[in-house]
């Protein structure tokens, strides 16, 4: 299982980015919010909707979740 977390700080889209533990485009550690072990980026898209409702995978570490 892979740990997921999201970004607290809106992209400029208004999207919060989901990333994969790892990713080289990690937001800084004070703006994450850590998801939890997920065996899909898609799973842990749910879980960070529940926090935040516009929420997008990362297109480096989490493409299969990346929408727009």
């Amino acid at each position: 299982m892979a740990q997921f977390y999201v970004n607290q700080n809106q992209q400029s889209s208004g999207e919060h980015e989901v990333h994969m533990e790892g990713c080289d485009f990690m937001p800084f550690e004070k703006n994450l919010l850590e998801l939890g072990g997920h065996s899909s980026c898609s799973s842990a898209i749910e879980k960070a909707r529940e926090t935040f409702d516009n929420v997008n995978g990362c297109r480096h570490c989490a493409p299969d979740c990346h929408t727009s």
